[in-house]
């Protein structure tokens, strides 16, 4: 009998938080469900963080999922906007962590790559390769649920591989592998 397996995919971001949810089973996989969480009509940054995890936690107990896939936050030249990612990005995974579910995170390139076969395809292109993989109609008018799919349909096709990224099964291996992040007494 083959296991049964339901991933996670976050797009986190301060703007629309996308996400998007498959289900494997043996080495099939399925698409369940697309969804987005709208920030942008919240000025305060710090209710939009708790308005993250609030959603993440409620995706989590609705879902069940058994792993999550979030996708790393771009380096790009604006360092506010940067913090801000890695902040939305923190809640999310810091809402997995607390139940204890394994975090994998993926950079955008190799999101891209385990898609499209290239990591510099355009949001576009992953939609509707995500669109043709998964048999959906439609696409939603904003792609930021896709980028949270497309997470993970790349840890489906990554599962098994050894993983350059870094991956948490809890706090615990959180602060292991983030040894140099720790403050000592």
């Amino acid at each position: 009998m083959s296991k049964e397996k339901i991933i996670l995919g976050i797009d986190p971001g301060t703007t629309i938080m996308g996400f998007g949810l498959i289900k494997v089973v043996g080495k099939n996989m399925s698409f369940l469900q697309l969804n987005e969480l709208d920030l942008k009509k919240y000025d305060d940054h710090y209710l939009k963080l708790k308005l993250i995890f609030e959603r993440t936690i409620e995706l989590i107990e609705t879902h069940h999922p058994d792993e999550i896939a979030i996708e790393a936050p771009f380096f790009g030249k604006n360092v506010q906007s940067m913090l801000k990612l890695g902040r939305a990005q923190g809640v999310a995974m810091a809402a997995g962590l607390s139940r204890e579910i394994p975090i994998t995170e993926y950079a955008p390139k190799k999101i891209k790559m385990a898609i499209t076969g290239n990591g510099n395809a355009s949001k576009e292109q992953v939609a509707k390769m995500l669109q043709s993989l998964l048999g959906l109609k439609t696409l939603p008018k904003n792609l930021d649920s896709m980028d949270g799919l497309a997470a993970a349909v790349c840890h489906f096709y990554n599962e098994g591989r050894v993983e350059i990224g870094k991956s948490y099964s809890g706090w615990d291996s959180f602060v292991k592998q983030n040894a140099d992040r720790v403050k000592k007494k």
